[in-house]
Parts: structure tokens; sequence; C-alpha cells
């Protein structure tokens, strides 16, 4: 997805009106299957001559999570990545690089050997595996 026109159609398809920042936004984002900081979105944002603030952009990739075309992954209590593939799906995060690797859904089994709390439902199961090393 490339195109200002694509991605506006793709934005008002999910409900978004697409003003010209949040196409922006979204042309870094949503360009390939990637992870991305807020920092790093709104660096790419710069790159491509485009100014935008910082609050505008934590609030269009909130909205974008909203209307399902972003996930984040929460890496530990100071790091979120926006996560433009949307099927569900794990991570591994190598902590000394900050990169984030997909790991297919069906490539982990998990096995909970306990009831769900009275009056609740399962619904997902987010796996993050921390690794060092390589690069």
């Amino acid at each position: 997805m490339n195109g200002r026109d694509e991605i506006s159609q793709l934005l008002v398809a999910r409900g978004v009106f697409p003003t010209t920042q949040r196409v922006d936004v979204a042309l870094v984002i949503l360009a390939k299957p990637q992870h991305l900081s807020a920092d790093q979105i709104i660096a790419g944002i710069r790159a491509m001559g485009s100014r935008v603030s910082k609050a505008t952009v934590y609030n269009t990739l909130n909205l974008f999570c909203e209307r399902g075309l972003l996930r984040t992954v929460d890496v530990d209590p100071m790091r979120q990545y926006y996560d433009s593939t949307i099927q569900a799906h794990h991570h591994f995060y190598n902590v000394d690089t900050g990169e984030l690797t997909d790991i297919p859904l069906g490539a982990i089994t998990l096995n909970v050997s306990t009831a769900l709390p009275p009056g609740t439902e399962q619904t997902g199961v987010d796996v993050v595996i921390r690794v060092r090393g390589g690069k």
C-alpha cells in the first residue's frame, strides 16, 4: 500500500476521516508489515518532508488501533510498538537491538491448566519471547 489515494480509501473503509496528517501516519506504518514506535513513525513522516505533532501521531495511532488498522505490542512498561500485521500472531523481542520478529500463530502451543475466572471469556493471547544477542 503506497499511494495517498489508496491509503485514503482504506481509512474511509474503516471509518476514519483521511486528514493529511492521518494519511501521512498511514503511509509510514501501513507501507509494509513492520513494527515501529511512535518516535520512528514521526521520524518517517519528517523524512517524507511533512510535519506533524507528537500528540497528533499518538491520537492517530490510537484511532488506527481502535478501527482495526494496527495492533500494539507492549514489550515492557516503557516501550510500545505499533504492528501493521493485524492478524493474530506472536513475537520475538530482541532486548539488545529493539527488533521485533513475528512468530506465526500456530508455532506456539500454550497449555493453561486452570479455568478462566468466573464470568470472563478469553479474548486473545499475546506472547512476546525476549531474546538477547544477534546483530
